[in-house]
């Protein structure tokens, strides 16, 4: 779990962080008044109570979209927790919040916008969207927001929340959005904003963000990304298919972009980031505050965000990843998406080459990212969503966690004599986005096989 790598990078670092202050005068805090043996008794009993969980750090956990932060991610955190600052204003985070915006810089240059945009960090990709889509009902007010069936969930929570109309709009056989739907919907003239998701968290799909910029653009509507889960496959966009390849490729045509560096950026959990192409959004964002903001004129992240306290933690560990990891094509942290898109498409090779038949992949094709999903053949709908539970349940035994997803059935071919249509089916699911699944999938292939021969 590196944790002689991260113990000694956090005491060479914190060294160094105490020499900065070394001149302060000495003082006993108040919150080492107790002894070091009853402290360590209480943290023994949080290890204990930390062990009911599944091993998500490990190959063997490719269930849900879990992710270690790097060792050096964690040490940076740990370290800014020495300080605590907070990046509401720079008062209260004269260091973070600098590394936020450069942070954040860096990471909207992957996406094309080298200036002139606005975006901040957040504590996850649910408040990210939120502010997307509130700036959508701010420039679009009484304009209706949609998104694919396949998008997340939070979008028609959020624009609940938000008072806006939501639509959902039908996805293909690969989830993705489905452009003749979409155009049907926007003939309406009632709609704001498009949601385009670039790697839905149920399958991975990414939806066809050229056609719907098209549609977008000739019926007059904004466009959001949310790159939450996907958006970092733009660095490895030549080891995707062609279509979502020319997704990521035109990212920066869209009016704003959601992604989180706490899935595929390494990070600790919370840490997502919210963008936006036209930096005048910000007066949207307005507002006076009698304490917060009297020791700079610059730009304050508090005056461009939702939130108010935010850990500024999290930008110490982005910033010192990014600063170790740079967002290239070509660099270490691109090679590691590569590993886990390596490992996903020969998961599903081996799934619809198995020789005893016992496996469906999607019908339409493999996995457009690193999620892979598939169905146990079995004598009806019924009977193929039994397998799968029980081979869940069979690879858990033996050390390999998977996750379960609902989906339709015509996704994986036609369905059996007697079902009646529209009908779902559960469908084991694997998130491979470690870098380590790539040597691990053998293992995890053996398990999975001896699993299913068991149920």
């Amino acid at each position: 779990m590196g944790r002689d790598v991260v113990s000694s990078l956090l005491a060479t670092a914190t060294e160094a962080l105490e020499r900065e202050f070394a001149e302060l005068p000495e003082w006993e805090p108040a919150g080492e008044s107790h002894a070091p043996e009853a402290m360590a008794a209480v943290l023994a009993q949080t290890a204990h109570r930390l062990g009911d969980n599944y091993p998500y750090f490990h190959p063997l956990y490719a269930g849900q979209m879990l992710k270690p932060p790097h060792p050096v991610a964690r040490a940076a955190y740990a370290l800014a927790m020495k300080i605590n600052p907070n990046n509401h204003a720079r008062d209260g985070g004269r260091a973070s919040s600098e590394m936020e915006i450069e942070a954040v810089a860096e990471i909207a240059r992957m996406f094309g916008w080298p200036g002139g945009y606005l975006g901040h960090l957040t504590s996850s990709g649910t408040l990210a969207n939120l502010e997307a889509l509130w700036i959508a009902g701010q420039e679009r007010p009484g304009k209706r927001i949609l998104a694919s069936k396949q998008a997340h969930y939070t979008h028609s929570r959020i624009s609940g929340v938000l008072k806006l109309d939501f639509s959902a709009i039908a996805a293909d056989n690969r989830g993705r959005m489905d452009l003749n739907a979409l155009e049907d919907a926007l003939k309406r003239g009632d709609v704001g904003t498009v949601v385009a998701t670039l790697g839905t968290t149920a399958i991975g799909a990414v939806d066809p963000l050229p056609g719907i910029l098209e549609l977008s653009a000739r019926y007059g509507v904004r466009v959001h990304v949310d790159g939450a889960y996907g958006g970092y496959f733009r660095l490895i966009g030549d080891a995707l298919e062609e279509s979502s390849r020319g997704a990521f490729a035109s990212i920066d045509h869209a009016d704003s972009i959601v992604i989180d560096p706490h899935k595929h950026g390494l990070q600790p959990y919370g840490c997502g980031c919210v963008l936006f192409k036209d930096a005048g959004v910000g007066r949207h964002y307005k507002h006076d505050s009698p304490y917060t903001y009297f020791t700079s004129k610059e730009l304050h992240l508090g005056e461009i965000s939702l939130e108010c306290s935010r850990a500024g933690a999290a930008a110490v560990a982005l910033w010192t990843t990014q600063k170790l990891l740079p967002l290239t094509c070509d660099g270490e942290f691109a090679a590691g998406l590569r590993k886990g898109r390596a490992a996903a498409k020969e998961l599903d090779r081996r799934l619809r080459a198995d020789a005893g038949g016992r496996f469906a992949g999607l019908a339409a094709g493999g996995p457009e990212l690193d999620i892979v999903v598939w169905t146990v053949l079995g004598k009806s709908t019924e009977d193929r969503s039994r397998r799968a539970e029980e081979t869940f349940a069979a690879c858990a035994e033996r050390g390999l966690h998977l996750a379960l997803v609902d989906l339709p059935q015509k996704w994986f071919g036609p369905g059996h004599s007697g079902d009646t249509p529209p009908k779902t089916v559960t469908c084991l699911r694997s998130v491979l986005m470690k870098p380590e699944h790539e040597n691990w999938l053998p293992e995890i292939w053996s398990r999975l096989s001896e699993s299913v021969s068991r149920s």
